[in-house]
């Protein structure tokens, strides 16, 4: 990465926040997972206990129209052998992890796996597996596995639909479960326990063609945060603008206030003015 940054190729900024990113953080994880089959082959058999399932197919970032409604980009989509379907979602924010945002993540997947004139058991089995920074129901278990079950005598219906939470904040390091969260959250390879998880990032953080890939990938996200002032900011002026788009960089790239404002190229003269307007010193 030192020689991308001597020719110009990257930021410091950038440089340091690749550095940063870790496999929870949904785009270093959806850049990595993008056709690799066998990485997300272990999360899966880890996640689902299933020691014998063979991935066939994997991609990161797949946009799910809808016509009526509402459209999905979801982080990671995957298929096995047996025909199932996976879709992998990474969500930080526990707001954002509700349960019927899963349960439409499960029907439009749903939406595009029967053909025309299909038989309805034809319809594969789909899970939507949610890896979660907390624990967003606080029962202290490692994975939550919801199915449709009678309300009363707990029959389940066999519908085929399963949505799983992950709790990412366990890391008992005695379990398989508990050190590919642990891998989730590192930020160097080094300390990673799985080779194939850490490999791969090597080859997002250190191989030039993974850290030109990543390059693209923090424009697009900063261009995202840029026009998301934008929006906020409109009909305010012009110093209410500039920190609705600082704070949307901080938010988007995990930044500190100061990291945000050299990212934007504002002044240095005008940076201790903005420092206190959003309260950060």
């Amino acid at each position: 990465m030192k020689k991308l940054y001597e020719k110009g190729k990257m930021s410091v900024e950038d440089i340091d926040r690749l550095r940063r990113l870790r496999l929870i953080d949904d785009e270093f994880m959806t850049a990595c997972f993008d056709g690799f089959n066998e990485g997300t082959e272990l999360i899966l058999r880890i996640i689902l206990s299933r020691d014998d399932l063979k991935v066939k197919d994997t991609k990161g970032q797949v946009l799910y129209k809808n016509l009526n409604g509402r459209d999905l980009r979801l982080d990671v989509v995957a298929e096995d052998e047996q025909g199932k379907v996976y879709n992998i979602e990474i969500q930080r924010d526990s707001s954002k992890a509700e349960g019927r945002r899963a349960r439409y993540h499960s029907s439009l997947l749903d939406s595009k796996l029967l053909k025309p004139g299909a038989k309805f058991k034809k319809l594969p089995d789909t899970f939507v597996i949610f890896i979660t920074e907390h624990d967003v129901f606080r029962d202290n278990e490692p994975v939550y596995w919801f199915v449709r079950s009678a309300k009363k005598s707990g029959r389940e219906l066999g519908d085929g639909s399963n949505i799983v939470y992950v709790n990412g904040a366990y890391r008992d390091p005695n379990t398989e479960l508990g050190l590919l969260m642990r891998d989730f959250f590192c930020e160097n390879a080094d300390e990673m326990h799985y080779k194939v998880l850490a490999d791969r990032v090597r080859q997002f953080k250190e191989n030039e063609k993974g850290v030109r890939e990543m390059s693209g990938v923090l424009d697009e996200i900063r261009e995202e945060g840029f026009q998301r002032g934008e929006k906020r900011g409109e009909k305010k002026g012009k110093e209410k603008t500039t920190i609705l788009h600082i704070q949307s960089i901080m938010e988007s790239l995990d930044m500190s206030a100061e990291d945000a404002m050299k990212a934007l190229r504002i002044p240095l003269k005008d940076q201790p003015k903005y420092l206190s307007m959003i309260g950060k010193r």
